[in-house]
């Protein structure tokens, strides 16, 4: 049985108050909180097993280089991919950055395309303009519905033969909408092109395998996956990794050096250069094992009665409005008060103890499609309640009652 209220007493930031009042976190689709479990682990690490991986003839660097390869292992495990095809990368922004320089700039011409959606995260639209810029190809957007959601006959219209790369979210963090990406991988291979998934909001509320979605590339981030900030993964099927020359250069990348010559180790080795976050890649592993108990499908079952919960509370506040409303979203309401500034929302939440987060959301032109210059967000994790939202409501009244 999923208990919630046992599971929060795994997050010690939980149990903190905020200006008097009990620690309401409802920004984890920005970063989430993390468990006991993932602290624990990364100090333990740094207390009895830390070392320089991969290089050291001493048991200290084997120790560290098991529990850095068994971080890949578990990633790997939990996406249903193999060991070689997980890349540690600093971020999913740098894992995107990665795809679109050792893939992007070396395979697309003046006549390609690069087919995205109007919603998608500036780290997976800024990349492919630079690639655009320096390779002459052509950037293309499918349009969602005014509501948000996603729209099959834009999508479709907007492969052609020319698209070579299909680069989408798997879920908005904007609007929280799912999009099909196994339809989309599958519709982008019929087309010849490759499909790369951006799954910072999915991996957190839902199971994600990249062999049934048949995606090319998928990135994620390890502190929206309840693990540490400065880790992120890149998947990529080996044959595409094995034949992309490498993002970044040094040590540990290589297979043999002279002074006029480099051979290049193989994936995933070629694209971790450097010194990697050692200590970061086994707290995530930590995370993910700990996601892994819970169980995805018993995290997403909360997730959802705590928003379908959320959803009917806020129908009850005049002059709220939610930005995006697709069916089944994920765990994301963005929102307007009236015509009362994001800003002032947050800055009266904050009073209450509770967390949201204002802006654009590093998303602006699906903002700006929206009708909005800037929007409030509240999103939601495994250890969000009822009485959370109940606290979210009575906060969103006391702010109508200010202005």
């Amino acid at each position: 049985m999923y208990d919630v209220y046992k599971i929060r007493k795994d997050f010690p930031e939980l149990e903190l108050t905020v200006n008097g009042r009990p620690n309401t976190y409802l920004d984890t689709a920005a970063s989430a909180l993390k468990p006991e479990a993932v602290i624990e682990k990364m100090m333990t690490f740094y207390r009895t097993q830390y070392a320089n991986v991969h290089r050291g003839a001493y048991s200290l660097s084997e120790q560290a280089t098991m529990a850095y390869e068994k971080a890949r292992d578990t990633v790997a495990r939990f996406i249903n991919a193999q060991n070689r095809e997980i890349v540690f990368t600093r971020s999913a922004t740098e894992s995107i950055n990665l795809v679109a320089a050792s893939w992007g700039m070396h395979n697309l011409q003046p006549k390609d395309d690069i087919l995205l959606s109007e919603a998608e995260h500036h780290a997976n639209l800024v990349p492919w303009q630079m690639v655009r810029d320096k390779t002459g190809c052509r950037l293309n957007f499918f349009a969602l519905n005014d509501d948000g959601s996603y729209n099959s006959e834009n999508f479709h219209r907007a492969l052609t033969a020319q698209t070579k790369l299909v680069a989408v979210a798997g879920i908005s963090n904007v609007l929280g909408t799912v999009f099909p990406v196994k339809e989309m991988a599958e519709a982008a291979h019929q087309n010849g092109a490759l499909c790369l998934v951006d799954a910072c909001q999915s991996m957190v509320h839902r199971q994600v395998d990249v062999q049934d979605i048949g995606c090319d590339f998928l990135a994620f981030s390890g502190h929206k996956t309840y693990g540490p900030t400065g880790i992120g993964v890149l998947y990529g099927r080996y044959e595409l990794l094995a034949a992309m020359q490498p993002y970044q250069t040094g040590g540990d990348m290589v297979k043999k050096v002279t002074l006029q010559h480099t051979e290049f180790a193989e994936p995933p080795a070629r694209f971790e250069a450097g010194t990697p976050a050692i200590a970061e890649a086994v707290g995530l592993g930590a995370a993910l094992e700990y996601m892994d108990r819970l169980g995805m499908k018993n995290i997403a079952a909360h997730e959802k009665a705590v928003m379908d919960y959320a959803l009917a509370r806020l129908a009850e506040i005049p002059e709220f409005r939610i930005v995006g409303v697709a069916p089944d979203k994920g765990g994301v309401i963005s929102f307007a008060l009236g015509d009362i500034h994001p800003q002032d929302v947050a800055f009266v939440l904050d009073k209450e103890g509770i967390a949201i987060r204002t802006g654009h959301h590093c998303a602006e032109p699906i903002v700006n499609r929206m009708g909005f210059s800037s929007l409030a967000r509240a999103s939601f994790g495994l250890y969000t309640t009822n009485e959370d939202i109940d606290r979210f409501v009575a906060a969103l009244h006391k702010v109508k009652s200010f202005f």
